[in-house]
């Protein structure tokens, strides 16, 4: 089993949803849950095309981290 890292994104349509380490796999939901489960159909066809066309899979398990910044402080003398 592999684990694949989900990026999601607030559109005006509902949420964008792409893989971390495979940035082809994306796809739209009108909401969360449903853009999870045309994420997960789009990684599993992805992974099925990728062995039809004998193309390596590319490996899972990103690390993820937020890193927090105050936009208003950037650029100013200490």
């Amino acid at each position: 089993m592999i684990n694949y890292t989900a990026k999601y994104t607030k559109i005006q349509s509902g949420y964008m949803g792409q893989i971390v380490e495979w940035p082809e796999v994306i796809t739209e939901g009108k909401d969360l849950e449903e853009c999870r489960d045309m994420l997960r159909d789009a990684l599993q066809e992805m992974i099925l095309a990728y062995r039809q066309l004998g193309k390596e899979i590319p490996l899972g398990n990103a690390l993820l981290e937020q890193i927090p910044v105050e936009i208003e402080n950037v650029g100013q003398a200490a």
